[in-house]
Order: structure tokens, then sequence, then C-alpha cells
């Protein structure tokens, strides 16, 4: 609390906090695409908030995600619905609130039951990076039909394989940082492996680094384990001065058996 308000860590943005009710439990996302009546429910996935590995050091706005959710099975899924997506919807409609496009609910696990711990009105980001991959369903015709107001009836094919998403970010971060920093390897992204990049900019026939969170890699397996091989062989083969990220992405989720 110190550092964000009286020593201005985080900016605008912490200049003032919300005291909460302390949740323990397991965090997912969940998103939906609404046109304000209908909604249609896309992979949840599970993010990793702090820059150390086990979740040790300060928080960033992400190091990793893994789509889909052990946790996050049928029984959990029809809770979220019933008393949080649908309430919102309606919520929004009884309110006069006309919404059309992503809700993504920031949800806690506690024992089961799922709490909301904040809303926001996009997709996350790594979270996207590890859902987008799995939806086999034309995401353009999604969102046409979102616009139009036709969402009703609409299905989406989700892919039942794993996605594991690890963000590679400048030494320094979240903290300061340096840019302009040469990335090599681009070029060599392994078969069931995406790149995406975020801070990063062209300077001549090369990239450089322009932010903290520079690029993520992107692996899709059978499971946890599989995906997670690939999206680190594909950061193995990527490097810039002073990159970092983090080694244990999934780990916890392998561990209780994560498909």
């Amino acid at each position: 609390l110190r550092d964000m308000l009286v020593n201005h860590l985080f900016g605008e943005a912490s200049a003032r906090v919300l005291v909460e009710e302390y949740l323990s439990g397991i965090e997912v996302s969940v998103f939906v695409l609404t046109d304000g009546e209908n909604y249609v429910l896309l992979p949840e996935a599970k993010d990793y908030k702090r820059i150390g590995e086990n979740d040790e050091g300060p928080n960033t706005g992400g190091m990793g995600a893994v789509s889909p959710v052990p946790f996050a099975d049928e029984t959990f899924m029809r809770k979220v619905k019933e008393h949080i997506i649908e309430p919102t919807i309606d919520g929004l409609k009884k309110e006069n609130i006309p919404y059309c496009g992503f809700i993504f609910f920031g949800l806690m696990n506690v024992s089961g039951e799922p709490y909301v711990i904040e809303y926001n009105v996009r997709l996350g980001d790594p979270e996207t990076e590890a859902l987008i991959p799995r939806i086999e369903t034309d995401l353009v015709d999604l969102l046409s039909a979102c616009a139009r107001g036709q969402l009703k009836g609409k299905s989406i094919e989700i892919n039942p394989q794993t996605a594991v998403t690890v963000m590679m970010v400048s030494g320094g971060y979240p903290g300061n940082y340096a840019k302009g920093k040469f990335i090599q390897g681009l070029q060599t992204t392994a078969p069931g492996t995406m790149i995406f990049h975020a801070g990063t900019k062209p300077h001549g026939d090369e990239v450089v680094t322009d932010g903290g969170r520079v690029l993520t890699a992107t692996g899709l397996g059978g499971d946890v384990h599989e995906a997670r091989k690939l999206a680190y062989r594909a950061l193995e083969g990527i490097s810039f001065e002073h990159s970092y990220f983090r080694r244990d992405i999934g780990v916890d989720l392998q561990q209780t058996g994560g498909r």
C-alpha cells in the first residue's frame, strides 16, 4: 500500500484502493460474447499474474495462461452461468444499459463455488492468446452476428486440446526496463506453436522490444504437459538482452491432472 499510495508505483492507477473481503481459492477467467440478449460462452482460462515463479513477487499484467482449466467442469460452469453470467446480462437489460461485445468475468473458485472478483468489457491478456487458438468456429461470423443482435441459436466449437501461453518480458518489468533490444529467433517458430507480439516494433529489417511485456508463445497440445513443452520450446529459440519468462506456467495444473 505504501508503494502504491505514497510512492505512486503504478501512477494514477494506484491513487485509490478498494478494500474487499478476502477470498481464498483459485482464480479463473470466464469470457462471453453477448449481443445484449443472448450470449456465447468462450473457453475459460487461468492466468498467472506474479512476476516470479511460485507466484512470488509483484503483480504484472499477466505472465502466462492455461486453457482449459481442470476444475471448471460442467457443474462449476453451470453455477457460473446461472448465478453470474445470466443475472449480469439480465441486470444490464433491467437498467437499460445496451451492451454488445465481450464480458470478462474474473472469478475465484472457493471450494467449488464461483465468486466474482472483477468485470471487464474486453478479453484478457494473456488469456486471449490461450483461448483464441482453441476456438474452431469462425470468430468473424460470431462477431458479425453479435453486432447485428443475432447471437440467438449460435453455437461455438472448441478444440478439446490444451493451450499454454507464456509471456516473455523485458528485464526489470514490472518496474523500470529498457527498450530497443533486438529480438532474435522470431523466424524459427516450432510446429504447434504461435508467437503473439505485444511490446515490439520494427527497426529497419529487425524487430526490437518496445514495452515490458514483449511477446507470448502459445503451445497447443493434448494435455498441459505437451502444451507446456511446445510453448517453452518456442521461447527457448527466441532471445533478447535481459529477457525473462516464468518457467512454471501450468505446473500446478499439470500436477492436478489437467487436460
